[in-house]
């Protein structure tokens, strides 16, 4: 037995069996036939290289779920602390009606004014073109 094994035994706080997977892959690292595994380096993993976690529908539960899960709770959260009403409360009006066309209450003067700087604009870029060619 190495000494980096017996310091495996005596500083991890895990179950006895995770402490034997963790020493069975600092003992196999040593052997010629297993160092292309790099098996000190997954040693925290108990050698498995893989995802450390099922993306399976048919077990347990998705990681797609349980990120939606959060999204839900951090959403219903902020949503207490800025004093917003919950979804139930809120009133949906499923009316629509005409409230009229065009400009209203000072809307012709700001349209009028980006209308003049979109052409400005057009001028400054046909004269740099020109300039340029």
């Amino acid at each position: 037995m190495r000494m980096n094994a017996l310091l495996v035994d005596a500083r991890l706080t895990v179950t006895e069996h995770a402490r034997r997977m963790i020493y069975t892959c600092f003992s196999l690292a040593e052997l010629a036939e297993y160092k292309s595994l790099r098996l000190r380096q997954w040693a925290h993993m108990l050698g498995y290289r893989g995802h450390f976690s099922t993306k399976s529908r048919h077990y347990s539960i998705r990681l797609g779920d349980l990120r939606q899960a959060r999204a839900d709770y951090r959403a219903e959260h902020a949503r207490l602390l800025s004093g917003l009403p919950s979804p139930a409360e809120t009133v949906t009006v499923a009316e629509w009606r005409y409230a009229g066309s065009g400009l209203r209450h000072g809307e012709p003067f700001w349209a009028e004014l980006a209308r003049q700087r979109i052409a400005m604009a057009r001028r400054i870029a046909r004269e740099r073109d020109k300039q340029i060619a």
